[in-house]
């Protein structure tokens, strides 16, 4: 047992007061950690002798806190921190008052396992009722999966099944019959896109960034994570972007030869710069940002440095090799029907055809499929829950993938049927819509959810997953068009084209 140990001893002016006040108001509270063990309190209480007048409360300040720690040989098993409300200071009056900042702390040993020691943090988000809502959020996307693949596997073999029974006999009977429909445009639907570099690009950042993702969440399963250990996170991020650059770099020169282009080296130094340029730039002001207003989220200067030097010794060097092996692959665009020297003029579309509705409509799903879950990662990255149901979160992540691809296809096939054949790049826009509608969500959680305020705190939630939104839009884009491509070369190998 440690008795009461002076910190220091502080004179708070007036304003400083009005300040401490307003946060015990708020209920602010602090959290340090102690051998990674998180530990949190309130800053100071609220004491009212009537409940209908305010004025007749009274405010005070903690300046002491007592930490009791228990540990197993030598080993700290558990933490808590109690304040001390007997040497509480009163802030009810604007004056200045002398604070004298203390602490103590007391030792009990425990039988608990150092093993077991975090099974107290990832409790609080398996409670019966946090359960039952995440397994109502997986029910619900589980339905609208359902629901989805359904309908749009009946209409589609049903609509697909008269359409290939309609060509075979177009072909068996009238020669010179006029095609309609997506066999009608069979010679245009291959013809390489415009901006076929960003393309590529697009294609090989989303899919590094799928990889990423799955990786995190392969090392969150096995129990590599725990609650409240962020760097680890961040430093998994960092080193596993990192060591799948090469994959970015051989998957977007790959496709980028496939499609004939011949200036391979600036599709690489685009693809390496697609996602990290805009998030480098974010990075740099929102820690500009956070060193003037003197916050610890701001990175040392040694860690950003070490953050550079993995780039320019791991990332670029794997990017280059990833990019020299795809260029060297030799592989040929597979186009089961030959493209025609001139394009067909595509015929004027129903708004409802247009880029923005379908966009809308390709969004909306994979949202609704995840909305719920959403709130709960918001909550632990920029509020103080805790997460540690990562098996759900990968069964969500599943969903919303699949989701993503099924609604791309059919509205791939439903702009091929109106004959229009430039579906390379509405495919990638309809597949990352997603992205568009968290950034969404993220507007509706800042203003309705969140008690956040000021300059840094807007800018760095903002900032920040503004970028996570952008990484959503690639990946969930390159899915999208991964699966468009899978469905056009499979209904146009199935029939026979002149």
């Amino acid at each position: 047992m440690k008795s009461s140990e002076p910190v220091c001893k502080k004179k708070l002016s007036k304003e400083e007061v009005v300040t401490f006040r307003q946060a015990v108001i708020k209920d602010y509270y602090f959290q340090m950690y102690y051998d990674d063990l998180p530990v949190w309190g309130f800053i100071g209480k609220v004491e009212k002798d009537s409940k209908n007048d305010p004025s007749q409360a009274r405010y005070l300040l903690f300046n002491e806190v007592r930490f009791e720690v228990l540990y197993n040989n030598d080993r700290v098993i558990e933490i808590s921190v109690q304040a001390s409300p007997e040497t509480a200071v009163d802030i009810t009056e604007d004056k200045e008052v002398d604070v004298e900042f203390s602490y103590s702390a007391s030792w009990r040993q425990t039988n608990t396992p150092f093993e077991a020691r975090m099974e107290r943090y990832s409790k609080s988000s398996s409670l019966p009722h946090h359960l039952e809502i995440h397994w109502f959020s997986i029910i619900n996307s589980c339905v609208t999966v359902l629901l989805l693949t359904g309908f749009l596997a009946t209409i589609l073999m049903r609509v697909l099944k008269n359409d290939f029974v309609k060509y075979s006999h177009d072909e068996e009977s009238a020669e010179d019959q006029e095609e309609t429909g997506w066999k009608y445009i069979h010679g245009d639907v291959f013809r390489y896109p415009k901006h076929k570099s960003l393309l590529a690009a697009v294609l090989g950042s989303g899919t590094q960034l799928l990889t990423l993702t799955i990786f995190i969440f392969i090392l969150a399963l096995v129990g590599v994570f725990y609650p409240y250990n962020r760097g680890a996170l961040f430093t998994a991020l960092v080193l596993i972007y990192a060591f799948t650059s090469g994959i970015a770099g051989y998957t977007a020169t790959s496709f980028y030869c496939q499609l004939e282009g011949t200036n391979w080296v600036r599709n690489l130094l685009l693809t390496g710069c697609l996602f990290c340029g805009p998030l480098f730039l974010t990075f740099c002001f929102l820690n500009t940002v956070a060193i003037v207003y003197s916050a610890t989220a701001a990175l040392p200067f040694g860690t950003i440095l070490v953050i550079l030097l993995i780039w320019m010794l791991v990332t670029s060097p794997l990017l280059v090799l990833g990019g020299i092996a795809g260029k060297n692959s030799k592989a040929e665009f597979q186009a089961p029907v030959r493209t025609t020297k001139y394009p067909r003029e595509i015929p004027p579309l129903p708004w409802y055809r247009g880029t923005l509705t379908q966009m809308v409509m390709a969004g909306f799903l994979p949202f609704s499929a995840i909305y719920i879950e959403l709130y709960y990662i918001f909550a632990s990255v920029w509020g103080h829950r805790i997460y540690t149901i990562y098996s759900i979160l990968f069964i969500v992540f599943i969903i919303l993938i699949i989701v993503t691809a099924f609604i791309t296809v059919a509205l791939t096939y439903f702009q091929l049927a109106a004959e229009d054949h430039e579906w390379w790049w509405r495919a990638v826009l309809c597949g990352g819509s997603t992205g568009i509608f968290i950034y969404g969500y993220c507007l509706y959680y800042y203003y309705a959810r969140s008690d956040m305020s000021g300059f840094m705190q807007t800018s760095f939630f903002f900032g920040y997953m503004a970028c996570i939104c952008y990484g959503f839009f690639l990946m969930l884009g390159t899915v999208g068009f991964r699966a468009s491509l899978l469905f056009v070369r499979h209904i146009y190998r199935s029939i026979k084209c002149e």
